[in-house]
């Protein structure tokens, strides 16, 4: 039986397309092409993210472009992995699967942070590379030797990568709506860069601190009065820890997954009763 053809854009991630011509080396790649598309988005986001504007940076014609990348889902596909490649690893924990997967997630919701456009790439793009794929081989280095199948491992791994995904989400849009609202509140030029903004009054514009007014100020305890019956008199502090919640990260929310992996490996690691 034949096997099908492999997609272009895979072709294109694994550099599996046709071979080289001979003569002098192109000045224009596929590799110049996606460098300069994740040099705009660094600096003004994916939005900003074209094949015309990539090809005023670079300084051709969009025609120029296609005869590397096919379309902008191809290059937003070729940005994801590059993008994952420059992630760093982090080191192997041998022996202790728990402080592995703590550490491979950890490292990845903290490179999204730096790089938050990567959480706005569209979910079709997102095709497994080289790159990528070194992230799971890494996941099941950490897993080595738990008593879990490859189907199951493979389900550990995507709910830590669904866990890091929302995570980031919520961590970076948190802060932009901070940012915004500072920016409004100050008179901020477009010109003047999120890097520049007093990270105080960024803190200090966090949604989260919300809940503390809502439940001092607005709230109803007759309205809510399971909730409120749960704070008792810890009202003023209960808010102020959540308030406080962002700035803790995901350290409580990480270890309540993780529990959750500890208990199905558990539960796959005995033999069936009876």
């Amino acid at each position: 039986m034949e096997e099908p053809e492999i997609p272009p854009t895979l072709q294109r991630l694994w550099a599996r397309g046709a071979p080289p011509r001979r003569g002098p080396k192109p000045t224009l790649s596929a590799d110049r092409i996606v460098r300069s598309a994740v040099e705009i988005a660094d600096a003004e986001g994916l939005a900003a993210v074209s094949m015309a504007r990539v090809a005023e940076a670079l300084g051709c014609t969009s025609m120029a472009l296609y005869r590397h990348v096919a379309n902008k889902d191809e290059l937003l596909a070729l940005m994801a992995d590059a993008v994952a490649g420059e992630f760093a690893l982090p080191p192997t924990v041998p022996g202790d699967w728990r402080a592995g997967l703590d550490a491979w997630t950890r490292a990845q919701v903290e490179a999204v942070m730096d790089r938050p456009w990567f959480l706005d790439l569209p979910l079709p793009t997102m095709r497994l590379g080289p790159n990528r794929l070194r992230w799971i081989d890494a996941a099941f280095e950490v897993l080595a030797g738990v008593p879990l199948d490859v189907g199951e491992k493979l389900q550990v791994i995507g709910l830590l990568a669904q866990y890091l995904l929302g995570e980031g989400r919520v961590q970076v849009e948190t802060r932009r709506a901070a940012i915004q609202l500072v920016r409004r509140e100050q008179g901020l030029a477009d010109e003047v860069l999120d890097a520049e903004i007093d990270e105080r009054a960024i803190a200090a514009a966090n949604t989260f601190h919300d809940f503390e007014t809502v439940l001092v100020r607005l709230a109803d305890p007759q309205g809510y009065p399971h909730l409120f019956e749960a704070l008792g008199s810890g009202l003023l502090d209960a808010a102020e820890d959540a308030a406080a919640a962002d700035d803790q990260g995901f350290e409580v929310s990480l270890q309540i997954v993780l529990d959750g992996v500890a208990t199905f490996i558990e539960a796959r690691g005995k033999p069936a009763a009876g």
